[in-house]
């Protein structure tokens, strides 16, 4: 519990939820540009016959957007734990400070929406 009642505390807390999210949201648009990258070395030069293999690129792709969904869940409940030590002198009036945590889940809801969309589309 903090005894701090600065609610500078708070803002730190958020501002590092933030910082994942931003990480979170690089890792997703990474691992999507991963796997479209076969497609893209296929598209580029299809008769060189330069390119990775497309399930390699899948693989990968989804697992650095799954990892980029699973940074943005984790950093909500490590946020949460933090709300939770902080004394109501901490919060400004009015303050709503679960709006970065919404964020956060929004971004790993859509990242899960995106790699179900890969998968469906590989799979045809």
């Amino acid at each position: 519990m903090s005894d701090l009642k600065d609610p500078r505390v708070l803002f730190a807390a958020e501002r590092t939820l933030l910082a994942w999210n931003r990480s979170s949201l690089a890792l997703i648009a990474f691992g999507f540009l991963i796997e479209r990258s076969a497609l893209l070395l296929e598209l580029a030069a299809p008769q060189a016959g330069v390119s990775m293999h497309p399930g390699h690129a899948l693989w990968l792709g989804l697992a650095f957007i799954l990892l980029g969904v699973t940074a943005a869940l984790l950093s909500c409940q490590e946020y949460r734990v933090v709300l939770r030590s902080l004394t109501p002198a901490e919060f400004p009036p009015g303050y709503r400070a679960t709006w970065g945590m919404k964020l956060n889940f929004a971004v790993a809801v859509l990242g899960v929406l995106l790699a179900i969309a890969l998968w469906f589309s590989t799979a045809r």
